[in-house]
């Protein structure tokens, strides 16, 4: 890491250090405050260590997203984005790419000047709603809320000589009630793919190759495992666990990537709503749905949470609503908190979960 970047984590480091504390032992511990987000809804959300923002998207039922400091400072508003749910950088993060799932495209805004610079129609009533990134290749899963089994996997791929997306090709034929979930390793070119379909009694989680030369996929396994209600899926670093956060569960499980084998799970309590893994692998934070402990975090593959969190009694973890962010011997987590009802976001910053 740069001396630049190591100060800039310094200094940014030491100004969110004062927002959240937590305890050191396992334990319940309140993290109060939090900044409220002017969107009215939440749909996804994104850490760019690089230019130090975060980048917050409003939902199907909003029309922008919204920038702050890695602090949590607001800096900015992306308008005319219609339906901003899904968000993917590429491996330079200089573009942020957009799901547009209420303008049938998925776009591209440049991180310096915030504004948009390209725009990839979807189709009429596709609805893109759920972004993974696979080196040049954007794989979106599309869906219309509502739809009777009209959603699908998609791709956008940018290194084409004239890119443009792609519906309607559907691996083994399957087809998704609404929109699929997708995770990924960025840098993985020939997968695997992970994806699930969110919210139905039982929810199948599909995990298929690509042809990097063709860009089609091939089902490597597929199965029922995680159970039903489906709200977020994640993957490790190297592509061979991923995790599930389902609500009919009392645990986030790990499943290998090869076969659906189990790799332990990690107790949350019911209605697990959220999964992230650090970036290094190290650890593991889960949320639930819950008036007491939201977050738990965990060492990867440990017996017991390090720490807990409690975000308040008056407010519940949003769907997929963590993401981490990490220097050199740092930890930040991002949470997303919603009344029990959902609409106006809340941003919080939780800066090394496991010191005081």
């Amino acid at each position: 890491m740069s001396s630049i970047r190591r100060s800039f984590w310094a200094v940014t480091l030491a100004a969110a250090s004062t927002l959240i504390a937590v305890a050191a032992t396992p334990g319940a511990a309140h993290a109060a405050g939090g900044t409220p987000l002017d969107l009215p809804g939440y749909g996804d959300m994104i850490v760019d260590e690089e230019h130090g923002q975060v980048y917050i998207s409003g939902g199907a039922g909003g029309n922008g997203v919204l920038v702050t400091s890695l602090g949590g400072d607001y800096i900015t508003t992306i308008p005319s984005q219609y339906g901003a749910t899904g968000l993917v950088q590429d491996a330079d993060t200089e573009w942020l790419y957009i799901a547009q799932a209420a303008g049938d495209a998925i776009t591209v805004v440049d991180v310096h000047t915030y504004q948009q610079v390209a725009r990839y129609p979807t189709g009429s009533q596709t609805c893109p709603t759920h972004l993974a990134r696979v080196e040049n290749v954007i794989w979106f899963g599309y869906g219309c809320q509502g739809g009777t089994f009209n959603g699908g996997i998609g791709r956008l791929d940018l290194g084409a000589e004239e890119p443009e997306a792609v519906t309607g090709q559907q691996p083994d034929n399957v087809r998704f009630q609404r929109a699929p979930l997708l995770t990924a390793v960025a840098d993985c070119a020939e997968g695997p793919l992970v994806v699930g379909q969110p919210q139905l009694s039982l929810s199948t989680v599909y995990v298929y190759d690509i042809d990097p030369s063709s860009q089609t996929l091939t089902r490597r396994t597929s199965g029922t495992a995680p159970g039903s209600n489906l709200n977020d899926l994640a993957i490790e670093k190297y592509g061979d666990t991923f995790f599930t956060a389902a609500g009919s569960r009392n645990t986030v499980p790990a499943y290998a990537t090869a076969d659906l084998s189990g790799r332990g799970s990690y107790y949350t309590g019911y209605y697990p709503l959220a999964v992230a893994p650090a970036p290094d692998g190290w650890y593991l934070a889960t949320g639930v749905r819950s008036t007491s402990d939201d977050i738990y975090f965990w060492e990867t593959g440990g017996v017991q949470p390090i720490s807990r969190i409690n975000l308040g009694d008056d407010v519940v973890l949003a769907p997929r609503g963590l993401a981490w962010a990490q220097s050199v011997d740092h930890y930040w987590l991002y949470a997303i908190t919603q009344s029990p009802t959902g609409g106006q976001p809340t941003l919080h910053i939780i800066w090394n979960p496991w010191t005081p």
